[in-house]
Parts: C-alpha cells; structure tokens; sequence
C-alpha cells in the first residue's frame, strides 16, 4: 500500500471534519491563518471572495508544511446583490432567513488544495429556492436547528430541508461545505487515492 502524504485541512469546522472522514483518509485539522473579516469588507464579488477565502487559508497552512497537502475552503450564501454569512446568533439568523423566504439564492463553496507548491481549485454553486414562510415559523425554526455558525442560517442535513421549495446541485455535500465529488479529483493529483 503506497504512503499518503500528510493531509491537513486547513479548517475549525466541525462540518468539514465530517465530511472529509466520509473518503476514509487520514487527515488533521488545523485553524488558518486568515484575517476574512478584512476580506469581507474589500468589496470582491461573492465567488470571488469565497475562492478568495479558500485559497488563503490552505496557503496559510502550506506555507510552513510544503510537502503536506492542504486544504482550504470557504463558503456563502449570496442573494440579490447580497453576502450571507455566519449569521453567529438567533435574530441574526431569522433576519437573514427573512430576507431570503420566497426567493432564489446561491450557496458558493470554493475549495483550494495546496501541495509541493502546486495548487488545484474548484467551485460549486448550489441554486436553493426558500419556500414563503413567516418571520413566526423562520424563529422556530432557528430554535430547532440553531444554524448560527451556517451560511445562510440554515441546515440542509435538518430541519431544514423543510425551508425549500428546490435545490439544484452538483454535488449536494458541497451544500454542508465541502464539495467532496471534485475534493476527490483533487486530491488525487496530489497522489491521495482512495481505495
């Protein structure tokens, strides 16, 4: 069985661990080194910022360890000219589900993976249109799954679903944050093949 280079992926999320343990590879987690509130703030088109994000933070973490292979991902819910982020508490999240309701938005998760100097990138856009719902359903809601660290404020992999009338995706676990059907490629670039 060949040796894996050591994965590393750059990342405090509890929902991408998950997600990456699903490919059954070895891996440690690791916070970035990334200031994203600066980048928040720099008027970059939403795509842009998110592959912007991903990228800085599997670069933060490949600059000390070169012959690791890093990964580094970042997500957001944009809807008319809008960036949702973390909503990071309760009214917060019900105000941005608010806005939401009855409309159609994108959920954008850009991954980056760093190794040997080499970077490989994808991007995936999720297309989620929100049922109508009143601002007494959405604080329901948001007691139940308590989606404070989402974008968008809300969880797919919960309750909710119940929240949407479509969803249009390539690859739905992209939807938690980690595209894991193009990770896959990627990774095996970096000559980390599963199986």
């Amino acid at each position: 069985m060949p040796t894996l280079p050591n994965i590393i992926l750059a990342s405090t999320s509890p929902y991408r661990r998950q997600l990456l343990e699903r490919l059954g590879l070895p891996f440690e987690q690791r916070a970035p080194d990334c200031d994203e509130d600066a980048l928040k703030t720099a008027g970059l088109a939403p795509r842009e910022l998110a592959e912007t994000l991903g990228r800085l933070k599997a670069e933060s973490i490949a600059q000390t360890e070169p012959n690791a292979v890093v990964i580094g991902s970042d997500q957001l819910a944009h809807c008319d000219g809008r960036i949702l982020g973390k909503p990071g508490n309760a009214e917060k999240a019900v105000n941005q589900l608010e806005f939401l309701a009855g409309r159609t938005h994108q959920l954008i998760t850009a991954v980056t993976v760093c190794y040997q100097g080499a970077m490989h990138q994808h991007t995936d856009i999720t297309t989620l249109s929100m049922r109508t719902l009143t601002r007494e359903q959405l604080t329901r809601y948001v007691a139940a799954d308590q989606p404070y660290n989402c974008a968008g404020a809300y969880k797919l992999e919960c309750q909710g679903i119940g929240l949407f009338e479509t969803i249009a995706s390539d690859d739905h676990s992209a939807i938690t944050g980690l595209p894991l059907l193009a990770l896959t490629t990627l990774l095996s670039k970096c000559g980390c093949e599963l199986f």
